[in-house]
């Protein structure tokens, strides 16, 4: 296995916006700064890595160009894993396949807060008088400026893609797969679960507040889809209660235990589930920017 180690100097580039991918890296000392537009005067720091977060992934999981720079901040120790042998690495290190699922679901979950941040500002200007917009011009600007650095990757993600790969676990024969009726939970909002679920075919919806009068359905998934995993790899309640739509649904359940086993027994399927985290953080991105776009374009004045 040619895994290997490099060390960067400050400000020295790790890896560049628009490169093709072809290996994944992890931060084993220092930090390291995640750009846009790097080495220009107004380059713009998206985010910070530190000490053990992995980088570099999502070029691999959905073959795209890399959308960011990634720059060493005092120094920054890596290992390097070719992309063609990430099989190789994780018989070698089984402990890492859990660390990469929840390196991808934090992502998940702070682009899903900034999205839904940026969804506030945008009903709140609507809906305020132009004295009161003057007072959130920090806030604007700040999605102004995410925009602007950022509006050349408003690239929609290869579906066809995720598609095919799931396509191979269809008929998987798994002795975890579980039959719901219409109106049976699958989770229940508040409720501890070790869980994450493929939904094989049928149709689940997602709810707030359910049999309330608070009641907000949030989401709709058709099969074949991946849910729960977020709130499982952060060891968090579920935020939402998972509602079947529709009588046959059924649904394989996959526990955080099962994950090292699973890469031994089935490969394919644990490169699914990385798949769908970074084609949900990639469409995350692209709805944020949206509306960061709908932003500068309507309150840059």
């Amino acid at each position: 296995m040619s895994i290997v180690e490099k060390t960067f100097k400050n400000g020295e580039v790790i890896i560049n916006e628009g490169d093709t991918g072809n290996s994944v890296f992890l931060l084993m000392d220092g930090k390291a700064g995640v750009y846009s537009d790097y080495g220009k005067k107004d380059h713009f720091k998206l985010a910070v890595l530190e000490e053990g977060e992995y980088f570099g992934e999502m070029a691999i999981l959905e073959e795209y160009p890399r959308s960011a720079t990634v720059a060493a901040m005092g120094g920054a120790h890596v290992v390097e894993i070719p992309g063609n042998e990430l099989d190789s690495y994780f018989k070698e290190y089984p402990d890492q396949i859990l660390e990469l699922m929840k390196h991808l679901g934090n992502r998940v979950r702070v682009m899903n807060n900034d999205y839904n941040e940026a969804k506030a500002l945008l009903k709140k200007l609507q809906e305020e008088d132009e004295s009161k917009k003057k007072s959130l011009f920090s806030k604007i600007k700040k999605h102004i400026d995410l925009y602007q650095h950022n509006k050349n990757s408003l690239t929609e993600p290869r579906e066809e893609i995720l598609r095919e790969a799931f396509s191979k676990i269809r008929d998987d024969g798994s002795d975890n797969i579980k039959s719901f009726r219409k109106g049976m939970f699958v989770f229940r909002e508040g409720k501890d679960d070790d869980s994450m679920y493929i939904l094989l075919n049928g149709t689940v919806g997602f709810y707030n507040s359910y049999r309330t009068p608070a009641e907000t359905k949030t989401d709709e998934i058709t099969a074949v889809s991946i849910f729960g995993e977020e709130e499982m790899l952060a060891g968090d309640p579920r935020s939402c209660t998972a509602v079947v739509e529709t009588d046959d649904t059924r649904v394989e359940i996959i526990r955080k235990d099962d994950l090292e086993p699973m890469f031994s027994n089935n490969p394919d399927k644990l490169n699914i589930i990385l798949r769908n985290l970074s084609y949900r953080l990639r469409m995350l991105n692209i709805d944020f920017l949206k509306v960061c776009k709908e932003i500068t374009e309507t309150y840059n004045k």
